[in-house]
């Protein structure tokens, strides 16, 4: 990106966090205009951090740091909030990893699993869109076939990337249109073959049960498909977040996440808490429902939007 571009990302981004920022940046003013850092006003931050979904480890992580920093100097609510964003930003740091499907597989095949309304198909558009921009062959399968309306969105994105689009009639064998969409892409020398999945609510065993369906038919046609598992996340969903990566985890073998929808929560750090638990790349953030909100991810833009800073 260009720094105009960057800095009108970053402005979309500190916008789409500020039900968080708000937050983080009226509560750490509140306890850090007494005349006393003690024990007890740490232990507060701590409490607004776990409160913004940061998580309990990442909270106690930040709040070490913030002690530590009073004792070299004296410290308002502009410098702790420096320091959140400095401890934060070195959580997130592991996880920021573009996404870059292997170039030796073709078809690389993308999985892309989530709950329903958590962003699957604008990420997949914006996926298609970015890698067609740099010259690859794409394929892209509809493969949530219980809504026509996911199919034809997702029909919409294939046109626009200038994607191939494999379909089926509403209601047929998800795991057979992934074998007809795998063949195609192999038929046309595709780069990329990206399966779009249905919104599967993590307790429904039968749903889930479909999609292990299409990874053992994924892996009888390539033993290392999916090359990449993406998973959607939703961030108005807060603690919830951790049982999806769980649950998806053990079924679709998720390698890398998306989190979507940061604009709609006051709890933005659900990333924070995601990151530090699970270890696992977050390749795109989004703060909105079109394509354009979603871009990838740049852990110390975050980590500053978050408690409310300047970028950089």
């Amino acid at each position: 990106m260009t720094d105009t571009t960057q800095q009108g990302w970053f402005s979309r981004l500190k916008t789409g966090l500020s039900k968080t920022s708000a937050q983080l940046t009226r509560g750490i003013s509140d306890l850090f205009t007494k005349e006393k850092l003690d024990a007890a006003t740490l232990d507060e931050l701590e409490d607004l951090l776990i409160q913004a979904d940061l998580g309990v480890a990442a909270a106690e992580r930040v709040v070490e740091a913030v002690g530590r920093a009073r004792h070299a100097r004296d410290l308002d609510g502009e410098s702790v909030r420096g320091i959140v964003a400095e401890e934060v930003a070195r959580i997130l740091e592991p996880a920021a990893k573009p996404f870059d499907p292997p170039e030796s597989a073709r078809p690389a095949v993308v999985l892309v699993v989530g709950v329903n309304g958590s962003g699957k198909t604008t990420t997949i558009g914006k996926i298609a869109e970015s890698f067609r921009t740099a010259g690859l062959k794409i394929v892209l399968a509809a493969g949530d076939t219980f809504r026509a309306a996911a199919v034809e969105q997702l029909g919409v994105w294939a046109e626009r990337s200038g994607a191939i689009f494999v379909s089926k009639e509403t209601g047929a064998d998800a795991a057979a249109l992934v074998y007809e969409a795998w063949h195609k892409a192999k038929d046309e020398d595709a780069d990329l073959l990206i399966v779009d999945t249905a919104g599967r609510l993590q307790n429904k065993a039968g749903l889930m049960a479909e999609l292990e369906k299409i990874v053992r038919v994924l892996k009888k046609l390539d033993p290392e498909a999916p090359h990449d598992s993406l998973l959607v996340l939703d961030a108005t969903t807060g603690q919830n977040a951790l049982g999806q990566v769980e649950a998806f985890g053990k079924v679709a073998g998720v390698t890398g996440l998306v989190m979507t929808k940061l604009d709609g929560t006051a709890r933005g750090g659900i990333l924070v808490a995601v990151a530090e638990k699970f270890r696992l790349p977050v390749h795109f953030i989004g703060v909105g429902e079109g394509v354009d909100d979603l871009e990838p991810f740049d852990p110390k833009a975050f980590a500053r939007a978050l408690v409310g800073l300047p970028r950089e």
